[in-house]
């Protein structure tokens, strides 16, 4: 494993010399990390919300809500990711990426 790692890191070192790019040089990465992570804990948690909400309201005691819980943690997560990646997108669209 360690030499299929070290073999591919070699690979894409000489395809980038090849493209007549520097291999030492490090590429910044587009998306802030935190910027992601918050996105993605701030949709889960309105995902918790609103299944609290719905199960609290509208659906009745005998039916378990374990799926509705997990489903919208999981579409507000998704929906924070998203969120992220349009916002990042449009950063760099403008030129603001410093």
């Amino acid at each position: 494993m360690v030499f299929g790692i070290v073999y591919l890191k070699t690979r894409q070192n000489l395809a980038m010399i090849e493209k007549g790019m520097n291999p030492n040089q490090r590429t910044k990465r587009s998306t802030p990390t935190y910027l992601k992570w918050g996105m993605l804990l701030i949709g889960a948690g309105v995902g918790l919300l609103s299944a609290f909400l719905l199960d609290t309201l509208l659906i009745p005691r005998e039916i378990e809500p374990v799926a509705l819980y997990f489903s919208l943690i999981a579409i507000g997560g998704g929906i924070g990711l998203v969120a992220s990646y349009r916002m990042d997108k449009k950063e760099l669209l403008n030129g603001n990426n410093d």
